[in-house]
């Protein structure tokens, strides 16, 4: 039996303490991005790390997406292991031929000649009134492009392992954290993604979803900010005798269809929620795999998330598009 750990930490010093392991290990391993030396990441991902590693290694750049990606890919084609911030995933449009004509595609146009192992870490997400430019998660568009590796965390933890694995991963991973759950003090996170975190390094496998509360009546599958407030949602939905599964992914690419189907031919009843929009992204894919491995098992299905509309300024507005916890006991109670 393994001791209890007797501290807990917040998504953001999670991570940092990954990077800071890894950095430590491989001289190879560094970070640039836009405020990530001497502010240390505005939602706080990159905090300390200047002071221990210097500039040569955590290095702020120009705003200019276009030129950092694509030094990062050289670089690790070159054989180094950077890690590439986005302060929002909302700018990787400035950056796209970077990202997905280069750092996605190398490996597979020199036939396996060159690797490229970085990181691309950006936030994600809405739910605090900064409009249609800052607001979106966009996970859905790197998971559909093939070539890179997609990860979400939703608690310190997680956070912490599938960060050393990333940066350990030969190919390129896109590395998503929701600015909600980084436990920043202008931006509170809801309960539970604060979590005990060992001091020890580990990794989390790509493509292993985790069920972060069992149930028998219907199977609600998220990941990210969305973990949360399906756990909120299945605990009022106890009160009235609904037992609700909630599934975090934890990784889009590799997908864990496993998991989820093992669910769902127990409860019959599929709820996919999603902060990402809801045509051609992860609710249809999650629905469609399902059917595929096992279409007798699935007796009713609904998808929750954001409507093909900007994410709006106004925050009535922005509540009523991006997913609450109402919503979701709404769709499970559609379901049974």
């Amino acid at each position: 039996m393994t001791d209890p750990i007797d501290r807990e930490l917040t998504m953001s010093r999670a991570m940092v303490e990954a990077i800071a392991h890894e950095m430590e290990a491989n001289d190879e391993v560094f970070y640039m991005g836009e405020d990530v030396a001497d502010y240390g990441g505005i939602f706080d991902s990159t905090q300390g790390l200047l002071d221990e590693f210097g500039r040569d290694r955590v290095m702020d750049v120009p705003i200019s997406e276009t030129a950092y990606l694509g030094a990062a890919v050289g670089a690790a084609q070159a054989g180094m292991r950077p890690i590439a911030e986005l302060m929002f995933i909302d700018f990787f449009g400035v950056a796209m031929d970077q990202i997905y004509n280069q750092m996605a595609k190398n490996t597979y146009m020199s036939g396996g000649n060159v690797s490229v192992p970085m990181v691309l870490t950006a936030a994600v997400g809405g739910t605090y009134n900064d409009a249609a430019q800052h607001s979106q998660t966009l996970y859905g568009t790197f998971a559909h492009l093939p070539g890179m590796k997609v990860v979400v965390p939703s608690t310190a933890y997680d956070a912490k392992g599938l960060m050393h694995n990333a940066i350990r991963d030969d190919d390129p991973v896109v590395y998503l954290f929701h600015k909600r759950l980084m436990g920043i003090g202008w931006m509170p996170a809801p309960d539970g993604p604060k979590t005990p975190v060992p001091e020890t390094d580990y990794a989390i496998p790509f493509g292993s979803a985790d069920v972060k509360r069992e149930g028998d009546d219907a199977t609600i599958v998220t990941l990210g900010l969305h973990v949360h407030r399906a756990l909120e949602a299945a605990d009022a939905l106890a009160d009235e005798g609904i037992d609700a599964e909630v599934i975090d992914l934890r990784s889009l690419v590799p997908l864990d269809t496993e998991t989820v189907v093992e669910s769902v031919q127990k409860t019959g009843k599929l709820v996919v929620v999603d902060e990402d929009y809801r045509s051609f992204g992860l609710t249809g894919e999650v629905v469609s795999a399902v059917a595929e491995a096992d279409l007798d098992a699935l007796e009713v299905v609904e998808r929750v998330a954001v409507p093909d509309v900007p994410i709006p300024y106004s925050r009535p507005l922005e509540t009523e598009v991006i997913p609450t916890v109402g919503d979701i006991e709404a769709a499970v109670r559609e379901t049974t």
